[in-house]
């Protein structure tokens, strides 16, 4: 072996084991991060509305007469199929869900609402064409290409149901939260509820922390809202309370 192509090949495994030392401390960073979380169980909560948990994250459905909205699609396919089996209902019901984000753990049962209409803020449609990563090199993918964008403030009425999306970037840049019926705040990722107030989210997932605290101010003057739910730290049916001290 000539002494250039040996010297290639050592620099080569440098660079593979630094990769993979950084790619193993990721995973242990994340792993750590998630065990924070502490998602609601699956469950019917109150006024129509049913809480899913899969794996460290929930996603909810709202009744509308015999059909239903959901807000994001779950983390995996078979979990999320399961849980509307013992739930005894038919994912077919669906007819919208409502995405507040892209990333992987809120999309993966989008095929399994066949009847549904996808929904997701323009902001957003920029991690899953391409145009910008989630993580380096990676990005963000969902399982249709029939969807329909949102923008801030848009209202959309659904049977019975009024559904308002208020643009709040930084998780990533389309983050989406939902306003339901004037009542009910569906945040995603955008927050975390620790004791009952509202906090960042963890940090390693956001990808403009500057930009994410400045867009919680746009949750914190409703004056209709009584509850606000998380995909990751569950409900608070204190909303005043709840968002009464964030920026002191």
């Amino acid at each position: 072996m000539n002494m250039k192509l040996k010297r290639t090949l050592q620099v080569s495994g440098i660079i593979v084991g630094v990769l993979a030392l950084l790619v193993f401390g990721f995973m242990i960073k994340m792993k750590s991060e998630i065990n924070k979380m502490t998602p609601l169980e699956t469950q019917e909560l109150f006024d129509n509305i049913t809480s899913i948990k899969d794996t460290y994250v929930n996603m909810y459905l709202i009744k509308d007469d015999d059909k239903y909205i959901a807000i994001d699609a779950g983390d995996k396919l078979d979990n999320i199929e399961d849980s509307f089996k013992k739930l005894k209902i038919n994912p077919d019901k669906v007819t919208a869900v409502f995405l507040t984000h892209s990333d992987f753990d809120h999309v993966a049962a989008i095929e399994l609402f066949e009847n549904a209409a996808i929904y997701f803020s323009s902001q957003e449609e920029q991690m899953i064409n391409g145009t910008t990563s989630r993580f380096v090199i990676v990005g963000n993918k969902i399982k249709t290409k029939a969807y329909q964008l949102l923008d801030d403030r848009q209202v959309i009425n659904i049977g019975n149901t009024k559904i308002q999306g208020i643009l709040i970037p930084g998780h990533t840049p389309g983050s989406m939260c939902y306003l339901i019926n004037d009542k009910y705040l569906f945040t995603g990722d955008v927050l975390s509820l620790k004791d009952g107030k509202i906090e960042r989210f963890n940090e390693m997932f956001i990808m403009d922390i500057e930009t994410a605290d400045k867009s919680l101010e746009k949750l914190i003057h409703f004056p209709d809202v009584e509850y606000i739910f998380t995909a990751h730290y569950g409900y608070s049916d204190d909303y005043k309370s709840a968002v009464g001290d964030w920026g002191k």
